[in-house]
């Protein structure tokens, strides 16, 4: 990347952490859940475009408008004592509603291919990032989320800078190949060095629980990048869409925390509660 385009990326940077700062610590959740919606949208959006660039037949527009709803429906069942979790719920109905659409189609060519992308858009990017919304909720919600975006995204610093400057071995170049051993491990340092000075503010974690989650998450954050790289190569595109200048589309932005988050969640309510 050039300096006029590396410079591009960063001022973005800056400015989208802020925006999204201030909707953390400052905004009503219901603010909070809104973004998450907007996200996701974008993301689904972009990811059927990608699917379409592979002759795959997709109602996009129905399909993310479903995909907007999910972190909406956590976020309105917050005050539903007793209820259970009515987005695995809404998430099967969906299923049931896309295979119908696929029987009242005239071309019945494609329908494996169609209702199984569709659906893996709804669990990868829809389902996975609305467990925002439940690290939202929690006490001191807004600390955990920080921490999520932190850890996940000083990876991605890491990975790049480090990467950029002293990477020599490809890291698996058929999907890849910019990335390297050199910026992986870089990044993995980035992330457990961001876990562990969150202690001054995360006071209720053992340094031992920051440093594993430093690690995890470090790691689930390159498999997401990853992931999304092997998607894109697939397809035959160098970016996701062209919704952020620097970035590339939304999807490049968030893939990283696909994985984090619902991982980061199933931590908090396994091992730490």
């Amino acid at each position: 990347m050039d300096r006029e385009g590396l410079a591009r990326r960063v001022v973005n940077s800056i400015l989208i952490l802020a925006l999204v700062a201030l909707i953390i610590f400052y905004f009503p959740n219901w603010v909070f859940a809104l973004l998450a919606s907007s996200l996701i949208g974008l993301s689904l959006f972009e990811f059927f475009n990608m699917a379409e660039k592979k002759n795959i037949f997709v109602y996009k527009y129905l399909a993310t408008a479903i995909g907007m709803c999910v972190p909406l429906i956590i976020y309105f069942q917050k005050g539903l004592e007793g209820y259970f979790a009515l987005e695995p719920f809404f998430i099967v109905i969906a299923c049931l509603f896309i295979f119908v659409l696929q029987f009242i189609r005239r071309d019945s060519s494609q329908a494996l291919g169609s209702i199984s992308v569709t659906m893996f858009g709804l669990l990868y990017i829809a389902w996975f990032l609305s467990f925002f919304i439940k690290l939202k909720f929690m006490p001191r919600g807004e600390l955990l989320v920080s921490f999520l975006v932190l850890v996940t995204k000083m990876g991605d610093i890491g990975a790049y800078f480090i990467g950029s400057n002293f990477g020599k071995h490809p890291l698996i170049q058929r999907i890849s190949p910019k990335k390297t051993v050199e910026g992986t491990v870089g990044g993995l340092a980035f992330s457990v060095g961001s876990a562990i000075f969150s202690k001054s503010y995360l006071t209720g974690f053992t340094y031992w629980h920051l440093f594993c989650l430093g690690i995890l998450l470090g790691i689930l954050a390159q498999v997401g990048d990853l992931a999304e790289s092997l998607l894109k190569r697939d397809c035959g595109v160098k970016d996701s869409g062209a919704n952020l200048s620097g970035f590339g589309g939304v999807l490049d932005m968030i893939d990283s925390l696909l994985f984090t988050a619902p991982i980061f969640y199933f931590y908090i309510m396994v091992l730490i509660r």
